[in-house]
């Protein structure tokens, strides 16, 4: 049996809660294979589009896959629910 580099590999899915300059708030959803670096990515402005230009970007929740394919799955998943669905998620960790 032989391994690659993504078998190693922890894909992480991720929710982030933006503030824009007129005070609203949303979600953005998104997975990687490095919280950390994708993290300072969105908070320079060089992640995605969606949030470049907010005053405030905070790591709400994030969830841990060895496999590629089922952390894009549960991402898309995740994009699907309502703002309520993602708030009840995010509190799941709390309790």
């Amino acid at each position: 049996m032989s391994l690659s580099e993504e078998d190693l590999t922890v894909f992480y899915v991720y929710i982030l809660e933006t503030i824009a300059m007129n005070g609203k708030k949303r979600f953005y959803t998104g997975y990687t294979n490095n919280l950390y670096r994708r993290w300072n990515e969105h908070r320079s402005g060089k992640g995605a589009k969606f949030c470049r230009g907010k005053k405030y970007l905070e790591l709400k929740y994030f969830e841990a896959y060895t496999n590629r394919k089922e952390a894009m799955k549960r991402e898309l998943e995740i994009k699907t629910f309502s703002r309520k669905q993602k708030k009840e998620l995010i509190n799941s960790i709390y309790l």
